[in-house]
């Protein structure tokens, strides 16, 4: 069963874009390139490609893996009528089980959005060295979760949750969520794809009280199922504690930043 089973619809719903900063800087990458290919990996409900094929006309080919079939199925629906003449396949396959789909395929930009902690990273490392152009960049990249942010709103929702599924922080039906183990510029120091640039881009949201609850059903450490049949009388507390501190606070904002790591092979095109 995946982590984020009847949680698509959620997601293409509820979950913040990429900041238009962080789509222009991945599009940077393929400057020049005439008929580029991208590879999304976790693509979920294609986030990552919707935003980037409406700045790159040049974007011949793009390949989504996603492990989760319904999510997929949201990013297919979501970029049908974006492609025009590009191709597209989607793949429901763990990111490190990807393989070439044809002879002589080559990724010219790997993407990797709030995905990377999930998966075995020396795999997909050695995966993305066999099917990428010796010039490509890999972009692993993420803004961190509701759940981590110091907020006082962002706090006491955590701490509602809490009260409910345990102090630990959930993921999945019974399992507890574990940091990665090492940090990413460490695996990408060891992989082929050493030499690494970080980008920090500032970003500012404010939210709903209906976004909030309804990003928290996207989650895994706050979807429905983990709370059964208390799921509504949670869903009832956290609107009024969100109504709450955003009449006192003036909004419930989030200020903070998205991380970019732009990966290459050492002595590669930037």
């Amino acid at each position: 069963m995946s982590l984020f089973d009847a949680t698509a619809d959620a997601y293409s719903r509820h979950r913040p874009g990429l900041p238009d900063a962080v789509v222009h800087l991945l599009a940077g990458t393929l400057r020049g390139v005439r008929r580029p290919a991208l590879l999304d990996l976790g693509t979920g409900t294609g986030q990552v490609p919707a935003a980037l094929v409406p700045v790159l006309p040049q974007l011949a080919r793009l390949d989504l893996v996603d492990a989760d079939r319904d999510m997929l199925h949201q990013a297919e629906l979501a970029l049908r009528p974006l492609l025009a003449d590009r191709a597209a396949a989607f793949h429901p396959v763990r990111a490190e089980e990807f393989t070439a789909p044809e002879e002589g395929y080559r990724a010219h930009l790997v993407t990797c959005a709030r995905a990377f902690h999930w998966m075995n990273r020396p795999a997909v490392l050695a995966m993305a060295d066999r099917v990428t152009t010796p010039g490509a960049t890999l972009a692993v990249m993420g803004d961190g979760s509701l759940w981590t942010h110091p907020a006082p709103w962002t706090v006491a929702l955590r701490e509602l949750i809490q009260s409910y599924l345990g102090a630990e922080r959930r993921a999945g039906t019974t399992g507890a969520y574990a940091e990665p183990g090492r940090r990413y510029e460490d695996d990408l120091a060891e992989s082929a794809f050493s030499d690494v640039e970080e980008h920090r881009v500032p970003l500012h949201r404010v939210w709903t009280p209906d976004g909030v609850v309804g990003y928290l059903r996207s989650t895994s450490f706050a979807r429905p199922g983990l709370f059964g049949d208390r799921h509504p009388r949670f869903e009832t507390e956290a609107r009024t504690l969100l109504d709450q501190h955003a009449a006192r606070e003036g909004g419930l904002v989030e200020d903070g930043e998205f991380d970019v790591l732009l990966a290459r092979r050492p002595g590669g095109v930037r």
